[in-house]
């Protein structure tokens, strides 16, 4: 009787130990195929760029492909590109952002004149913009991005609650401090294109906004694992975002957040 015992408890382990060994391999062969997936989302965005803003070959046009190897004529290329998406925002009523990579400036402009203007304190960019093809990048830079959606950690529009006076012996002007200022300013712009600007504060004397940071960038980052994951269980290559993330000094950081109009737009300079 002990040996049956004995003999169906070997069983029940065996069977237990192939269903965990079973459930290991499927898990490897879905991290590699989920990593294989998020390596071919860059290529699959360079891709699209390529095939909307990529060299035109029109009948007739024997001009020398070489030209968009040459330097000069990138640099001119971008500052074109540039102007061209400044002109095209200074024509509407609105204020908007103009963004100098290589300046490591950052405007607030209405109708091509500058209202307010910062200095960058650090930058990153993703390589698809910074190390990709120039003539495309330009290409597609040539027309102003798009604020499709925004996630801050500040109100885009603070809301401040004040009771009205009975009669003018009872005003008193506001001497109301701004208590925004103790928030951390850190926010994300996603453009139409699918091209992400991360705004940061720079260094604060308040050590809780790093914890702040940390858990501002991690819900982005969990938000983003789930949508990979989601198109990779649907057999779809993942979204790929490229990115400019900037650091500012706090109050301009939250200047421009409050300037820009909930769908504005901006202009970059790479």
């Amino acid at each position: 009787m002990t040996e049956q015992l004995e003999s169906k408890q070997k069983k029940v382990l065996s069977a237990g130990s192939i269903k965990l060994l079973i459930f290991a391999c499927l898990m490897v062969i879905f991290l590699i195929y989920y990593a294989i997936m998020l390596m071919s989302a860059p290529g699959r965005k360079l891709a699209e760029i390529k095939a909307k803003y990529g060299i035109q070959k029109v009948q007739g046009n024997n001009q020398d492909e070489r030209l968009y190897t040459d330097s000069a004529y990138l640099s001119l290329l971008k500052e074109k590109a540039f102007l061209q998406s400044r002109i095209s925002m200074a024509e509407t009523d609105s204020i908007y952002m103009t963004l100098d990579i290589p300046d490591s400036t950052v405007n607030l402009e209405i109708s091509g004149v500058t209202v307010h203007s910062a200095k960058i304190k650090e930058i990153k960019v993703s390589k698809i913009l910074s190390s990709g093809n120039s003539y495309i990048i330009s290409s597609m830079l040539s027309s102003p991005l798009n604020i499709k959606s925004d996630f801050a950690t500040i109100k885009k529009e603070p809301l401040m609650i004040k009771m009205a006076p009975k009669d003018t012996s009872e005003f008193k002007p506001d001497i109301i401090p701004d208590t925004t200022d103790f928030e951390p300013v850190n926010y994300i712009l996603e453009m139409d294109n699918g091209t992400r600007v991360f705004v940061y504060q720079d260094k604060d004397t308040i050590t809780t906004h790093k914890n702040r940071l940390f858990y501002f960038d991690l819900n982005d980052k969990l938000k983003s694992t789930w949508s990979s994951l989601k198109s990779v269980t649907r057999f779809k290559v993942p979204e790929y975002h490229p990115f400019i993330k900037i650091k500012l000094p706090k109050a301009d950081a939250k200047i421009f957040y409050r300037a820009i109009p909930r769908y504005g737009q901006i202009a970059i300079y790479m």
